[in-house]
C-alpha cells in the first residue's frame, strides 16, 4: 500500500509516521514545506519512509505527489485557532483553496481514499450542549473551523460527483511526544513542559474551559483504524469522551510530578469555547471501546519523553521550527 503524509512533520503527522512505518508492505511517503521540519523522522532511518519538501499552496504538483498513492492522509493547516480570524481571506485561500486542488488531482490520479483531519475542538461552535455528536450542527466561532467544515464540505462534494472516498476525523485535543512544547497549541504538552522547565504557565480565563484532552499513542490508533476499516459513516469524533477543565489539567500535572506551578492569569479570549468534549460512541460501536490512558498517565509519559529527548535534540531541532514557523 502507498500512502502520502501531507503536513507529515507535525505533531499528528510524526506519531503517525512512526506507526504506518511498522506495517508490513507499507510504502509511505512524508510531505511538509521544509526538510528542517523532519528532525525527529530522519533518525529513525525507516526504510519505507520517503521524504520530500514540498510546500502547501496553490502551485503544488499535486498530481506528482498523489500519482501511484492509495491512501492521502491530509494533516495539514496553516494557522492555528487562536489567530485564524486575523487574516481570514487569506487563509481561505491557504487551506480550502488548496485543497480543493489536492481533491482534483486525488480524483485524476484515482486515489482509493482521502483522510482529512478536522476538528472536533472548533468546528460545532458554543451554543451546543456536550457531549457533542457527529450530527450536531457546526457553528464555529473561529476561521479555522469554518476551514475545517468547508474541507469536510468539499470531500462530500468530491465524493459525490466523482466516488472519492474519503474519512473525516474530527479529533479532539491530543498532547504527547513530539509536540512542539513551546508551541501555541497543545495546553497539555506546553504547561508540562513549563512545569519541568518551572516557568511560568499562562492560562488565559479563570482555568473553567473545559476541553476533551487524548494522548497521541490512543488518537494514532484510533485514526488508523478508521483509515483502513470500512464502515458506513464517513465522519467520527475521536477524543476521550469526557471533558477535562484547565484547573484539573494543572492540579493533575501537579500531581503527576510532584512539582509546584507557576501560574499567571489572563483575561480569556473570544475564540476559546467555553466547554468542548466529544460523543466518541460511533467510533467505538465501529471499532471496539478505544480505553484511552488517563490524563495522569499520559502527562507522566509526556514529562518522560521530554525529560528522555529534549536535552539531546530540544535546541538542533526546535530552535530551528522557531525560525520558520510563525
Amino acid at each position: 500500500m502507498n500512502i502520502l503524509l501531507l503536513g507529515a512533520a507535525g505533531f499528528v503527522g510524526t506519531n503517525l509516521t512512526i506507526q504506518l512505518a511498522k506495517e508490513k508492505d507499507v510504502s509511505i511517503t512524508l510531505v511538509d514545506k521544509s526538510s528542517n521540519f523532519f528532525g525527529f523522522i530522519d533518525g529513525m532511518n525507516f526504510p519505507n519512509v520517503n521524504i520530500k519538501e514540498v510546500a502547501f499552496k496553490e502551485d503544488t504538483d499535486f498530481d506528482d505527489l498523489t500519482d501511484g498513492q492509495d491512501i492521502v492522509y491530509h494533516l495539514v493547516s496553516t494557522t492555528v485557532p487562536t489567530i485564524s480570524n486575523q487574516q481570514i481571506p487569506q487563509e481561505l485561500v491557504a487551506n480550502v483553496v488548496v485543497t480543493s486542488k489536492l481533491l482534483e488531482a486525488c480524483v485524476r490520479n484515482n486515489v482509493k481514499k482521502v483522510v482529512f483531519i478536522s476538528s472536533g475542538g472548533t468546528v460545532y461552535g458554543k451554543e451546543v450542549a456536550c457531549p457533542l455528536k457527529e450530527n450536531t450542527p457546526t457553528n464555529p466561532i473561529c476561521s479555522y473551523g469554518v476551514q475545517k467544515v468547508t474541507i469536510e464540505k468539499l470531500l462530500y462534494l468530491y465524493q459525490y460527483m466523482f466516488g472519492l472516498d474519503y474519512r473525516i476525523i474530527r479529533l479532539a485535543n491530543p498532547y504527547g511526544p513530539y509536540q512542539r512544547p513551546d508551541g501555541i497549541l497543545g495546553a497539555v504538552t506546553t504547561f508540562t513542559y513549563k512545569a519541568l522547565m518551572n516557568e511560568e504557565i499562562t492560562v488565559y480565563g479563570d482555568g473553567s474551559v473545559v476541553r476533551d484532552f487524548i494522548y497521541i499513542d490512543d488518537a494514532v490508533r484510533a485514526i488508523i483504524n478508521i483509515a483502513n476499516g470500512k464502515n458506513k459513516h464517513r465522519t467520527f469524533n475521536l477524543g476521550c469522551g469526557y471533558g477535562t477543565s484547565i484547573k484539573e489539567v494543572l492540579d493533575t500535572i501537579q500531581t503527576a510530578l510532584k512539582l509546584e506551578l507557576r501560574i499567571v492569569y489572563r483575561p480569556g479570549r473570544k475564540v476559546d469555547v467555553p466547554v468542548n468534549y466529544l460523543d466518541i460512541s460511533r467510533y467505538e460501536k465501529a471499532y471496539g471501546v478505544l480505553q484511552p490512558i488517563s490524563l495522569h498517565e499520559g502527562i507522566k509519559k509526556t514529562a518522560e519523553f521530554m525529560r528522555r529527548v529534549y536535552k539531546i535534540v530540544y535546541t538542533d531541532y526546535y530552535v530551528s521550527l522557531e525560525q520558520v514557523i510563525v
